[in-house]
């Protein structure tokens, strides 16, 4: 499966070919407002992926280069964070599936929000995932304002 990557790279996951990716980015926007862009269809077909699409059970089919990639939420905490992990090709769990995390976290210290982007996959090239981040978290400050 082609997985959206992150920008900073840690140590390997797991014994697997597997990778944890994690970047934090400032935003200035209230969690209300950028919420609803990480956890729902519509916003996240804005700036995420090619198109995302709500199934009848649930799912949610993430549209990367005329793929389907289906996940379900296995963490939703409302204006806090959600986690997608990613389905096999029939739609069954795996045994060590990739996901995407986002999670809202306010600096106690300067009161800034921060976006934290983790990602758990196959990809391993850190300049690219760097670069892949970089320009869809560009994306999204461009469409709240933040």
């Amino acid at each position: 499966m082609a997985s959206v990557p992150s920008p900073a790279a840690s140590a390997p996951a797991t014994a697997s070919s597997k990778y944890r990716f994690v970047a934090e980015y400032p935003i200035n926007a209230s969690a209300r407002l950028l919420f609803p862009y990480l956890s729902t269809a519509g916003s996240l077909a804005q700036w995420f992926c090619d198109d995302v699409r709500l199934t009848p059970d649930h799912l949610f089919n993430f549209i990367w280069d005329g793929e389907d990639h289906y996940a379900t939420v296995t963490n939703y905490r409302l204006n806090r964070t959600v986690r997608f992990v990613f389905l096999g090709r029939d739609r069954q769990p795996l045994r060590d599936p990739n996901y995407i995390d986002f999670a809202i976290e306010t600096s106690e210290l300067t009161e800034e929000q921060y976006l934290r982007v983790t990602d758990y996959s196959e990809e391993t090239d850190v300049v690219e995932l760097r670069e892949l981040w970089d320009g869809l978290v560009q994306t999204l400050r461009e469409l709240i304002g933040g």
